[in-house]
């Protein structure tokens, strides 16, 4: 599952062959994040395609906010050359709603948990 997973994180990212070894490890991450949260009797096969599509998202998010604060800029225009990218808020936005759409997926498959803070009695 692990090279599906890697497969389907490099075609969301559009991960460039320097970037494949750091991919690989946030892929292996996000795998066991996943795994971590599977409800009991629950395994990776048995959540379908959810599964490997959820760890790629996680690991293309990872790899957009990495590269986030390499650019900077959103686009830059000199005469008739256009140059664009993607600056640290909007790699951070896209990484959030890759992650909300993984949690998403995995919704039936996880446990829910529920955080309380600041609640004093």
């Amino acid at each position: 599952m692990s090279d599906e997973i890697l497969r389907l994180a490099k075609t969301l990212s559009g991960a460039s062959e320097q970037e494949s070894e750091l991919l690989e490890t946030l892929c292996a991450a996000a795998e066991d994040s996943l795994r971590t949260k599977l409800r009991q009797g629950i395994t990776q096969q048995s959540c379908a395609a959810a599964y490997p599509c959820a760890a790629a998202m996680l690991a293309a998010a990872s790899l957009l906010e990495c590269r986030g604060g390499q650019g900077g800029f959103s686009s830059f225009t000199a005469g008739t050359v256009s140059v664009s990218g993607m600056s640290a808020a909007e790699a951070g936005a896209s990484a959030d709603q890759l992650r909300r759409e993984a949690w998403r997926l995995m919704e039936p498959y996880v446990n829910e948990s529920f955080l309380f803070c600041g609640v004093r009695g």
